[in-house]
């Protein structure tokens, strides 16, 4: 069953978003907002460009699927509760968009464009019962199930990349994408459900069971 907890409770949920979203987000912004030493090896540039769009198309992935679930949340407490948490992730998720831009760019490649709709690569998650569109809560398990995999497609990725400087963003932006399930994991605690917010040491496709919640 769910219930709203005290104010209290909800200031604590509000200062731990603040303090993962401005010290990790704004990390990984301003290691890849350096100057950036260019791999002297063309191939080298172009590998990590591929990889680079690969998560550019995640992040756009991300920031479309908080504004059309969004627009299905409810104005009750919870409703309320997880656009607040959806809006905060979305603008961590542009600033990683407009970051990886710019790097593709200085690399000498081009940034894929956002799609209009992806709705499709969605609905994988729904079929699986990762989440769903038809409540608050749901929502809420579906941004977990992606923020979840994102933060283990960074874990991935990035250990392919040639360039230290990318390396050390990626990492920076892969943590933030751990942080944002951690904090839809501590809302559904604030409400009452019986769970460890941090369930596993690792997020990994080992331990990705552990940290999404189904339907």
């Amino acid at each position: 069953m769910y219930r709203t907890k005290s104010s209290q409770s909800a200031s604590r949920r509000q200062l731990i978003k603040a303090g993962i979203f401005g010290a990790v987000g704004i990390a990984g912004v301003s290691v890849a907002s350096n100057a950036i030493a260019m791999p002297s090896n063309k191939a080298h540039a172009k590998d990590d460009i591929k990889i680079l769009n690969n998560a550019l198309f995640y992040e756009h992935q991300a920031i479309w699927a908080y504004s059309f679930a969004a627009g299905k949340l409810t104005g009750s407490n919870v409703g309320k509760a997880v656009l607040a948490i959806a809006l905060a992730n979305q603008a961590d998720h542009k600033q990683h968009r407009d970051t990886l831009s710019m790097v593709i760019r200085q690399l000498g490649g081009n940034p894929v464009m956002a799609k209009s709709d992806y709705l499709e690569t969605v609905k994988p998650y729904l079929e699986k019962g990762e989440g769903n569109l038809d409540s608050d809560v749901n929502i809420a398990k579906l941004a977990l199930a992606l923020e979840t995999d994102a933060a283990i497609a960074y874990t991935t990725e990035i250990a392919q990349l040639k360039t230290p400087a990318l390396i050390t963003a990626g990492a920076s932006i892969g943590s933030t994408e751990a942080s944002h399930a951690t904090v839809i994991r501590a809302a559904f605690q604030s409400l009452g459900v019986d769970l460890k917010v941090v369930p596993a040491s690792f997020v990994s496709a080992d331990t990705r069971e552990a940290w999404i919640i189904r339907v």
